[in-house]
């Protein structure tokens, strides 16, 4: 051998960078996609090969780590301790490199394109997410959108989402949240219901009424919730009806049904209308919102940041807010005094 070939063998063997990339990009993909699947076959269909070239470039990287990353049995696929400490050092790496090319190949080609994956609460998704949707398609043509609606928070790394829209009091320090509009809750009932029933004009009153309760995914059934005395307040109510989905609820409460505590996208239009009347407005919460979400990057793609700036623009655009519109009288006045159409 000679003297060069020595010095090559020397310095490849006592070069990291050499030896790790050798091992290869790919192996350590198969990894991340396995752990962010629970399953090879399903790594395999994400990434477009084969379950056993998955399986061989696991191998592979458990070989030169002389680790075990995966724990494996017939049923499940489960990350070993050392799998989650090499998950959380290569995550970052990957990502930088997928939205670095993904970056330069927007810049190359000129106007966003792509894919958007979008989730949003059911009832802001109908309501208001959705109807915007076509102006936006009319102005990008090259970005296709997919719509989920489910009311939990989506995990942006393992469902693949690209834009979320969230309701309420966000304290994830990993996204970026932009609040779109203020969230407001109103209690409210149809003209119908109040010629029977009345109106609450306290929160304890609550308990005397037919209330209407919202279940979600994770089958825990919403509170209710006020500001009495500038402190917040959670109550969980006992309700005659209880749907987990917010258009029945709606329904219901249209129906003469029931009372609720619905949010201004859905209420004010029907309040001015009067086919719905409000009441304990001055206890309505003023602390949460309606966000427009994505992952915490120093870069965002195009089609991401042309998106988030359509929503935020019209979405703001829109009459949502309604407590600052309403008569006092509407709000507080005992029943017999109200004139109900």
């Amino acid at each position: 051998m000679s003297d060069y070939s020595s010095r090559s063998s020397v310095t490849d063997a006592e070069d990291p960078f050499a030896s790790s990339f050798a091992t290869s990009y790919a192996c350590v993909v198969s990894f991340l996609a396995v752990a962010n699947e629970g399953s090879f076959a399903r790594a395999g269909d994400r990434l477009g090969i084969g379950r056993s070239s998955v399986s061989r470039n696991v191998q592979k990287l458990e070989a030169q780590l002389d680790a075990r990353l995966f724990f494996r049995t017939t049923r499940s696929t489960s990350l070993t301790r050392e799998g989650e400490l090499f998950y959380e050092k290569c995550q970052p790496g990957v990502e930088r490199i997928a939205q670095a090319l993904e970056d330069m190949r927007e810049l190359r080609h000129g106007p966003p394109r792509g894919h958007l994956r979008i989730c949003s609460t059911a009832g802001f998704g109908r309501k208001i997410v959705a109807p915007l949707l076509r102006g936006f398609r009319e102005l990008y043509p090259d970005i296709t959108l997919e719509l989920m609606l489910i009311d939990r928070h989506a995990d942006f790394t393992a469902d693949r989402i690209d834009v979320s829209f969230r309701d309420g009091r966000l304290e994830d320090s990993e996204i970026v949240a932009r609040q779109l509009i203020p969230m407001q809750m109103i209690v409210c009932a149809s003209p119908e219901y109040v010629r029977a029933h009345g109106l609450p004009h306290q929160v304890d009153e609550l308990a005397s009424h037919q209330c209407i309760n919202f279940r979600m995914m994770s089958g825990r059934v919403r509170e209710w919730e006020f500001k009495v005395e500038g402190l917040p307040q959670r109550r969980q109510l006992t309700a005659h009806h209880t749907f987990n989905d917010p258009d029945l609820i709606l329904q219901a409460v249209l129906d003469g049904q029931g009372i609720a505590q619905l949010p201004a996208y859905e209420a004010c239009d029907l309040l001015r209308k009067g086919q719905l009347v409000s009441c304990l407005t001055q206890y309505a919460p003023d602390d949460g919102g309606h966000y427009i979400c994505y992952l915490s990057r120093k870069h965002l793609p195009a089609r991401i940041r042309v998106f988030v700036d359509y929503m935020t623009e019209k979405t703001r655009a829109l009459d949502l807010q309604c407590l600052t519109t309403m008569t006092p009288c509407r709000a507080a006045a005992p029943a017999s005094a109200m004139t109900v159409e």
